[in-house]
């Protein structure tokens, strides 16, 4: 019988735990509201996540057609308080948060009358264009998950490396460099371009005898000549750190600018718009 008491003292204690974390009613520890919008009332954070780049589904509220959006993600799981469970329902979120963003000009689209589908929700703010959807799984007003993706393409954070530029030269003769990076609609090579200055410079010393041109490639966002003129200068750029900074001889190089001549990828895309920004490397 002692036995008996101890192991039902013992389940009683593990059910009051699981109890306190189930009803837990403080945000989780370092998770906060984003800055776009605020929680509905009586409501905590019971998980989050911020990842740099990842990719989340969304149907688009203008057009109601579903769409993949690539950028930095953000994901907040709310759980409503005890004593206040069964007290708020599925529409009261869903309009809460797309009068928010309507409220800045957005756009949402709630998915059902009754509002106990997804609310998808579209803005730009700050020049970026923002995603962002409460998905409520029919928990009848007690949990909600808000995700919300700054639109973006990845920056390319792998450079290629000389035996790379080198064997693509060799196979196909030029290669693309995505590594090299400058400020929208300027000429001047940002820092972080470095390392991909260093690999061409070391494929350059490696092959003493190779001669290449140095192509600049933009999108097609603005005046065509005004990109014809900005990837002319890039390419210029480029050339003008190689030799100075790397002292690469400059016999071997020539600079052409193509504009938005030549793209690799449709540019109706960031995406697609961020693969025909790049320089390349042709062999003269």
């Amino acid at each position: 019988m002692k036995k008996l008491n101890v192991i039902a003292l013992a389940i009683a204690a593990a059910m009051f735990l699981m109890g306190n974390l189930t009803f837990a009613q403080e945000d989780k520890q370092g998770c906060t509201d984003p800055v776009l919008f605020s929680r509905v009332p009586d409501f905590y954070i019971s998980n989050c996540e911020d990842k740099e780049f990842d990719v989340h589904n969304f149907v688009d509220p203008v057009t109601k057609q579903k769409v993949s959006v690539e950028g930095h993600l953000t994901r907040y799981n709310y759980n409503v308080k005890k004593e206040m469970r069964g007290k708020k329902s599925m529409l009261q979120i869903a309009r809460n948060y797309a009068n928010a963003i309507n409220k800045i000009g957005g756009k949402s689209f709630i998915e059902s009358p009754n509002g106990r589908g997804n609310t998808w929700m579209k803005a730009t703010k700050d020049g970026k264009e923002i995603w962002a959807s409460i998905e409520q799984d029919n928990w009848q007003g007690n949990t909600y998950y808000l995700f919300i993706v700054e639109k973006e393409a990845m920056e390319q954070e792998v450079v290629a490396d000389a035996k790379f530029m080198a064997d693509g030269i060799s196979s196909t003769g030029h290669v693309a460099i995505y590594g090299i990076h400058f400020d929208f609609n300027k000429s001047d090579i940002k820092p972080e371009s470095e390392p991909a200055l260093t690999e061409i410079g070391k494929m350059l010393t490696e092959n003493p005898n190779l001669k290449v041109f140095v192509i600049g490639h933009t999108d097609n966002v603005g005046n065509i000549d005004t990109n014809m003129k900005l990837s002319q200068a890039r390419a210029d750029a480029v050339i003008k750190a190689l030799t100075s900074q790397h002292k690469v001889n400059p016999v071997r190089l020539k600079g052409y600018g193509v504009g938005p001549l030549a793209p690799v990828a449709p540019n109706k895309t960031e995406e697609g718009r961020a693969k025909n920004r790049r320089v390349e490397l042709v062999e003269q």
